[in-house]
């Protein structure tokens, strides 16, 4: 890429590939090139491995637009680098490289010399929002950890959570951010190198292997992507060449004081280069097939995070931030452009419309978004002791007031298993039984709702402990049978939603859902059918209440009906109460349906039943 076209790309906003330009570059045998962005600089030079950091500095050179800088040198891959930046006032500061391809982290903050990675070979596909996407979402620093604690690395990974993750049939895996993040606590969302896997685990290659063995196995790579804002590090973009640079520079734009993070300059053309990029070098080399988005509400709205009138309005005198918005939406048309297949997700807790409708029709360009509000009113119902549920119905079906306004993710992600919220089985009220059988139930629930389905790692085996970054999931106590009882469950359910197309076929329509019975609130029930795109149907019926349902009677279309799933199977860990398996109707009007059955539902169950031909 010629430097004249590099820069003025990337000045206008438009540079999508900025990491074939800027950051380390091997151009020969033993030379490297070195570029970085830094206009209100006086002057960059270049410390590392082969300058022995303290000794004599390497000068770099002033580019064509007079805010770049650029040198070239004898370097080894594997050498340790930074940029010595000295401000206009004086001040020398010490920078990693914003493009860098690895970094040294946890030795020290320095970046890596290593050429730009291999890029992933790439099939591509019509996208099909009927597929069935089930989607386990991993750290990968606490899926597991050796004996003395310490990380699996990318290779150990692709060795034992790739057949774990295929054996358990989800379709997807999420991985919490892996792009280079100095703190552990923030997860992964505090990201320092946009453009690193994290080199704790291994090196760029080990990464791209995985991702490889993933596909390998026919699951599909979504990773968490963090637009939004940056830790104020001093090694980090944080007042990069002395003053604001990647970060807003206005007081009240400035900083995300609830996270203690900048928030990066969104309509800074500069700016949204570096972040389109760091977005499609992951496509682009690594061969990812989606981006889950973080906290995309806090880049919509000024206000958010900040105190009523503490913000300065729009042009239009509202809360949106108009150049944030228009961010996303050239992210998503530069994404979609050059990687029709891909998936954006948002992570959307506001009812902003149109997240994802095309950008074309006046959306934002996302393929999915967060379900937050089904994730919230359902975990509120299941805390509730059953005896008190009646007074809660609408938790369980307000979601369908809006199902189909958007297309959804139903998430039970790791924020519902932190700060004393507890775990998944844990959250379930009653004795040591009841809460496993709450959680099939709820697991049932989820996947016959409309809306695609992401959980969380260690749902599966009802830890009971909630999740800590600092160690592994407890997967020793599938040594014990309710734990192991429940893995098998979650596979069984899993396998089952992939092979049931009216699960998954029409989830943003009501031409794939029917209401059977919603307002039976004083027995906590609820019963409704799916449809597949040819008609095939599957329903749904869920006893969320504490005791058993003798004859109830569901209205429901002519024909005979077979128990294909139940919650309560004991192989899974329940009772066993279903004894009967076939129903078939009888000209008894119920629910507004002139047929209906009579069937008996254990307490705290879900049962899916097939209309055989």
């Amino acid at each position: 890429m010629s430097e004249c076209c590099a820069l003025e790309n990337f000045h206008k906003g438009d540079g999508c590939n900025a990491y074939e330009f800027f950051g380390c570059h091997k151009v020969s045998a033993n030379e490297y090139v070195f570029r970085v962005w830094a206009p209100h600089a006086e002057s960059v030079n270049l410390i590392g491995t082969f300058n022995d950091f303290n000794g004599n500095v390497t000068p770099m050179r002033r580019l064509s637009d007079n805010e770049s800088f650029e040198v070239q040198i004898s370097a080894c891959k594997g050498d340790k680098y930074s940029f010595l930046i000295k401000t206009y006032d004086g001040r020398e500061l010490v920078k990693a490289d914003p493009f860098a391809f690895k970094s040294d982290f946890p030795s020290s903050f320095n970046s890596v010399v290593w050429g730009l990675p291999d890029k992933a070979e790439r099939i591509y596909k019509d996208k099909n929002y009927n597929e069935p996407v089930n989607i386990y979402e991993v750290n990968l620093l606490s899926w597991k950890r050796h004996k003395d604690n310490s990380y699996l690395t990318y290779s150990e990974l692709a060795e034992d959570l790739v057949p774990y993750v295929k054996n358990m049939g989800y379709t997807h895996v999420e991985l919490m951010p892996i792009t280079e993040f100095p703190y552990d606590g923030s997860w992964g969302y505090q990201v320092t190198g946009y453009f690193c896997p994290t080199a704790r685990l291994g090196t760029p290659e080990e990464f791209a292997d995985l991702i490889r063995a993933f596909h390998a196995n026919g699951i599909k790579v979504i990773i968490d992507w963090v637009p939004a804002h940056f830790p104020k590090d001093d090694f980090g973009l944080y007042e990069f060449d002395g003053q604001p640079l990647y970060e807003c520079p206005l007081w009240d734009n400035m900083e995300h004081s609830g996270w203690g993070t900048r928030k990066f300059d969104f309509g800074r053309e500069e700016v949204d280069s570096f972040l389109v990029s760091s977005a499609h070098f992951l496509f682009d080399v690594y061969g990812i097939d989606g981006l889950r988005v973080d906290a995309v509400a806090s880049m919509l709205y000024l206000d958010y995070d900040r105190a009523p009138g503490d913000f300065t309005p729009n042009v239009y005198g509202d809360n949106r931030n108009i150049q944030a918005i228009e961010f996303i939406k050239k992210f998503n048309t530069i994404i979609k452009r050059d990687f029709p297949e891909a998936i954006t997700i948002a992570e959307e807790s506001t009812s902003y419309p149109n997240v994802t409708s095309k950008c074309s029709e006046g959306g934002l360009g996302f393929d999915y978004k967060w379900n937050m509000g089904w994730m919230n009113d359902v975990l509120f119902y299941c805390r509730q002791d059953p005896y008190f549920r009646n007074h809660h119905h609408v938790k369980l079906t307000f979601s369908l007031m809006y199902a189909f306004s958007e297309r959804y993710v139903l998430p039970l992600s790791h924020d519902e298993v932190v700060h004393v919220k507890g775990s998944i089985v844990n959250k379930m009220p009653g004795e040591y039984a009841d809460k496993f059988a709450g959680e099939r139930e709820l697991l049932g629930f989820m996947y016959a709702h409309p809306g695609k389905k992401l959980n969380f790692m260690g749902y599966e085996v009802a830890q009971f402990k909630e999740w800590d970054y600092r160690e592994g999931i407890e997967y020793y106590l599938t040594d014990f049978a309710k734990h192991a009882q429940m893995r098998d469950f979650v596979r069984n359910l899993n396998v089952f939603y992939k092979n049931c197309k009216p699960l998954y076929e029409v989830d943003d329509s009501w031409n794939g859902f029917e209401w059977l019975v919603v307002d039976d609130k004083y027995n906590n029930l609820l019963a409704f059918n799916r449809y597949a795109a040819d008609g095939e149907s599957l329903t749904a019926v869920i006893n969320f209440s504490g005791v058993d349902l003798t004859d109830y009677v569901i209205g429901i279309h002519k024909g005979k009906y077979r128990v294909v799933f139940s919650t309560d199977e004991r192989r899974f860990g329940g009772e066993g109460r279903i004894r009967k398996r076939v129903f078939n109707t009888r000209k008894q009007p119920s629910h507004g349906k002139e047929y209906s059955i009579s069937i008996d539902i254990p307490r705290l169950t879900c049962l899916y039943l097939k209309k055989e031909k």
